[in-house]
């Protein structure tokens, strides 16, 4: 997922102080005067109430000193969800073996857009098992790429994130953090 200039300068500003709470920013979002910033906890793979409201309450005050947007907007940050975007390289290896939609600036074979498993990475190609065979789709042409919702992603997310002895049924699973502040 490409970003825009501004989303750019954002994302330089908020990344050390939620760097510093001990959480990764996953990516930021302008659109439509609300600022969303996803972001989650490296070791559960998701992101908490309190953590969300942690994040916003140390990077407001920045935002307002660096003013990197004119006027009034609204600030979100929430978990990426459980059908999440697949940003890294590194997250295709994190999620081997689950489905994913992956689209491409370039076409290959006359394609852009892809469904399939992912099987893992190799010298810089996401390997995805589609229904057409095997592709070998390079990273550096990657427009935008995210898991699909499935019973098995739910079951995989619970068992790879150790929430398989917890009482969560699947509409928990689903649903996300947030919190808003309008600033």
């Amino acid at each position: 997922m490409r970003q825009t200039a501004l989303e750019n300068i954002i994302t330089e500003i908020v990344a050390p102080p939620i760097q510093d709470l001990g959480l990764d920013l996953l990516w930021v979002e302008y659109k439509g005067g609300i600022l969303s910033i996803f972001a989650e906890n490296p070791d559960t793979g998701k992101i908490t109430l309190e953590e969300c409201t942690k994040i916003s309450r140390e990077i407001s005050p920045l935002l307002e000193v660096e003013d990197p947007i004119s006027g009034k907007y609204r600030l979100e940050v929430s978990s990426a969800g459980i059908d999440r975007p697949l940003l890294k390289l590194e997250d295709f290896t994190r999620f081997n073996d689950l489905e994913a939609k992956v689209e491409l600036d370039e076409a290959i074979e006359g394609q852009k857009k892809f469904r399939g498993f992912i099987r893992g990475v190799e010298n810089g190609e996401i390997k995805l098992e589609t229904d057409q065979g095997m592709m070998d789709l390079p990273f550096n042409t990657l427009y935008k790429a995210k898991l699909v919702m499935t019973d098995h992603l739910i079951k995989e997310t619970k068992k790879r994130f150790g929430m398989a002895n917890e009482n969560i049924d699947d509409k928990d699973a689903e649903q996300e953090e947030l919190v808003e502040t309008t600033i």
